[in-house]
């Protein structure tokens, strides 16, 4: 456990005139820090790793794509939460392997177990579908509500932010391009 981190809490605490040593407090510096390695795990893991795993299939030329997928992230300019769900979808080569399902919802993990900025998470999983896989193009849709915009500031609840990356066929078929938006819609 990070002691400097324990210790900035536990002097947090304090400056905000409360007492660190109160039962109800005793313990939170160290939950804090456990709390905040499990939300920036993501630097821990390899998108490459989790993609390198394949399978060979008798015919890969259609759309692969997972939706609905939740996720939580944090953002890194105030350090607070964003929570959504995200459409992630590739177009394999013809005759290339191809992950396994679970795979895409992990690849997404790793980037929003990171400090991060959603349009930036979008591109990531993009980009990484693209360099580890053998795609004829690839798309991640971003819907999530953000904490620093519906808790602080302009506490605007229920407003949303959508961000889209896509690449390859994606962003030169418009008929293939529909076709995905249809998709996240209903997902």
């Amino acid at each position: 456990m990070n002691a400097d981190l324990t210790a900035g809490i536990r002097s947090w605490l304090a400056d905000r005139g409360l007492d660190p040593d109160d039962p109800n407090l005793r313990d939170t510096p160290g939950r804090v820090a456990r709390a905040w390695a499990e939300l920036t795990s993501g630097y821990d893991q390899d998108p490459e790793t989790v993609l390198s795993r394949t399978f060979p299939v008798d015919r890969s030329d259609g759309m692969i794509a997972v939706t609905g997928v939740p996720f939580t992230s944090c953002c890194a300019h105030h350090l607070m939460p964003f929570t959504g769900t995200a459409t992630i979808a590739y177009l394999p080569v013809a005759g290339a392997p191809v992950v396994g399902l679970s795979k895409l919802p992990r690849l997404l993990d790793i980037f929003a177990h990171r400090l991060q900025v959603q349009e930036q998470l979008t591109y990531q999983v993009t980009d990484a579908l693209d360099t580890h896989l053998k795609t004829e193009g690839s798309a991640c849709l971003v819907r999530a509500e953000h904490g620093c915009m519906t808790q602080r500031g302009v506490r605007k609840p229920g407003a949303s932010m959508l961000t889209t990356s896509v690449t390859g066929r994606f962003a030169t078929d418009p008929e293939l391009r529909a076709q995905l938006m249809a998709l996240h819609q209903g997902g």
